[in-house]
């Protein structure tokens, strides 16, 4: 969600520089179920185009409606929609409407946080009921103790009903070490589905961001240099370099890193191969480490093409990341 958050601030940015108002719209709690849970969001152009979605599609012809008010006087509502009959989704709705014009500082707030992978709060004031509310609306939290606003005014702390706080984690990142070409496919899919990546090719072979579409960085480093590389625990990183001794290398490089994933692409006598050697150099290493080193990578959806293996692999990272049981899940061996 904090990909999508980052598309709503770049989205509000033309906007504003085309004289455009922006109105936010939040769901903030749901009774039953229903597409998305609570923090999903979608942004309202004054022209009537819309960013994001909240649902399969029906709700936001009612959002774009009900935002009408909040276009006109700026005071923030809260509606509901009964999804039981219309969606099938068997929940009720409350989603937050609201005028979205933060201040710079708000802005520049946002964009601090995101660069320096800081995980982060959002604060949203509401009432389980249909209306709207001067004492309505969201904020971010500043390292200050204060609340920047996302209308851009005075947020209030203590006048509403119900308050909704979100937690959300620094965007998700991949590092890919390799530079061919199921390289590229594993990046443009990732990038696709809302996640920064890194792509790190030999020194004597450089690459840029026109051979990688949708990398935000092309890095040509030797080994030893990606201990520079800001892994953490929102980071995975897939081992592609088509040669053993560099993936090895890698590997011992990103031992006293934290990525949640590891992959190794190859078979699966390869990943063995790679495990011996590497406990060789270091013996000591703990189990945790060892747990997050899936190879072949990728789930065992029969792929053969580089797109194929792309899917397979994000598929994988995606399960590990959302604490999926992978022992319930075969594997597949690719050579």
């Amino acid at each position: 969600m904090t990909h999508e958050l980052k598309i709503i601030f770049e989205s509000y940015a033309l906007a504003h520089k085309q004289g455009l108002k922006t109105v936010l719209a939040t769901v903030v709690n749901l009774e039953g179920s229903s597409y998305r849970k609570p923090g999903v969001r979608m942004l309202i152009l004054e022209n009537g185009k819309m960013i994001g979605a909240v649902s399969g599609g029906c709700v936001e012809k009612e959002i774009l409606k009900q935002s009408g008010s909040v276009f006109k006087t700026g005071v923030a509502k809260v509606m509901t929609y009964d999804g039981r009959y219309r969606l099938g989704c068997e929940g009720v709705i409350y989603i937050l409407i609201e005028k979205f014009n933060p201040a710079p500082s708000t802005v520049k707030h946002f964009y601090n946080l995101l660069t320096a992978r800081t995980p982060f709060k959002l604060v949203s004031h509401y009432a389980k009921s249909s209306g709207e509310s001067t004492y309505f609306g969201s904020a971010i939290p500043h390292i200050d103790g204060s609340l920047l606003s996302f209308s851009g005014g005075v947020f209030n702390t203590n006048k509403s009903d119900t308050t909704f706080i979100q937690a959300l984690n620094p965007c998700n990142r991949l590092i890919i070490l390799g530079a061919e070409h199921d390289s590229v496919e594993l990046c443009k899919l990732a990038h696709f589905s809302g996640w920064e990546v890194i792509i790190v090719c030999p020194i004597s072979n450089p690459k840029t961001t026109n051979d990688f579409p949708g990398a935000k960085e092309v890095l040509a480093l030797q080994p030893a240099s990606i201990k520079g590389l800001m892994v953490d625990e929102q980071t995975a990183v897939v081992l592609m370099s088509h040669n053993y001794a560099t993936d090895l290398k890698n590997l011992l490089v990103i031992k006293d890193q934290s990525p949640f994933y590891i992959g190794v692409l190859g078979a699966k006598k390869r990943k063995e191969k790679l495990l011996d050697e590497f406990i060789s150099f270091h013996p000591e290493v703990e189990e945790d480490f060892l747990e997050k080193i899936h190879g072949p990578a990728g789930l065992n959806i029969g792929a053969i093409t580089p797109q194929e293996i792309a899917i397979s692999i994000m598929a994988e990272m995606m399960t590990v990341m959302r604490s999926k049981n992978l022992a319930l899940v075969s594997k597949s061996v690719k050579v």
